[in-house]
């Protein structure tokens, strides 16, 4: 009789056994896992997200806000809404059943009352109400991209070309989900484009309209930042935190203000570092490299020299 495949896998894996002692070391990690080193979500299994179904949804998500950029470029009139409301249904469909496995590992003090899949529901009805005031946001980042680097061309360029846009548009979608309490799922994404862009942004930075990060790579923003309107920065620059306070035991103490404050129509350039709860003023301008580590006023000029004085 034919060997089905798994039979052969089987067969195939049988005869290392003994000289690797794969009992022994398949029950030692068993121990670790269930017993000595149990890690689980208050020590129980618990059904995780899955990266590659977010992966699919941000797939989705973004041909829905940009159909004819991420979705299909034969798109007509008569084709499009038809095309989008597909798409639409198949991603929210998607994120309802990664926000009910993500709302399990909500923290203790911040769980969800009542039943997951019901809130995992409104989330997501909550989400999709939104999608045209994040379309509307991300406008204004692309036309500030477009007014703010002279190599850039056209719209379609930014946004099939720009990993800076993908960056915002990631976060776009991870801040809406971060405020509605998704806060596993909004930073599952929140990796996603960091892996695939180099620019790491925490979901719950707050960002202001027309905001255009420029080339990109190495960007960190923090989880309590505050970015106004009309911010312009380039690669490398990190808003990040001083020092992080403990409480009376050692533990860190987690959700207090410790990321900078960047008002309206700043830039901050190549390699900057800005850290603390800090405020960059309005009109300001931080210079290439430099470390800032206390708040400057409106329509600054700061140089590398002049951070190091000061």
């Amino acid at each position: 009789m034919r060997m089905t495949a798994m039979a052969q896998a089987l067969t195939a894996t049988e005869a290392p056994t003994d000289e690797w002692d794969l009992t022994a070391i398949v029950e030692e990690l068993r121990q670790s896992r269930e017993i000595a080193n149990n890690i689980r979500h208050r020590g129980v299994v618990r059904e995780l997200p899955s990266r590659d179904v977010m992966a699919r949804f941000l797939e989705d998500i973004t041909a829905v806000l940009f159909p004819t950029h991420f979705g299909r470029t034969t798109l007509s009139d008569d084709s499009i809404d038809y095309f989008v409301g597909n798409s639409l249904a198949r991603a929210l469909t998607h994120l309802q059943d990664q926000l009910r496995r993500g709302l399990q590992f909500a923290p203790e003090a911040h769980e969800p009352a009542g039943d997951p899949k019901e809130k995992a529901r409104e989330i997501t009805r909550a989400f999709a109400q939104e999608l045209p005031a994040v379309r509307a946001l991300l406008v204004s980042d692309l036309k500030a991209a477009l007014s703010g680097d002279p190599a850039a061309t056209s719209i379609a360029e930014i946004l099939l070309c720009y990993r800076g846009i993908t960056a915002i548009i990631h976060h776009r979608l991870a801040h809406a989900l971060h405020r509605l309490g998704a806060s596993l799922i909004a930073r599952l994404i929140a990796d996603i484009a960091h892996a695939g862009t180099g620019i790491d942004i925490h979901p719950g930075a707050e960002i202001g309209e027309s905001f255009f990060i420029d080339h990109g790579t190495g960007v960190v923003i923090g989880e309590t930042a505050i970015i106004g309107k009309r911010v312009r920065i380039y690669q490398a620059v990190t808003l990040g935190a001083k020092r992080f306070p403990t409480s009376a035991d050692g533990t860190l103490v987690k959700g207090v203000p410790r990321h900078p404050i960047i008002e309206d129509n700043v830039v901050i350039y190549a390699g900057a570092t800005v850290l603390g709860r800090v405020t960059v003023g309005r009109d300001s301008v931080i210079g290439g490299n430099v470390w800032l580590t206390h708040s400057v006023p409106p329509g600054s000029i700061i140089t590398q020299a002049q951070a190091q004085n000061s």
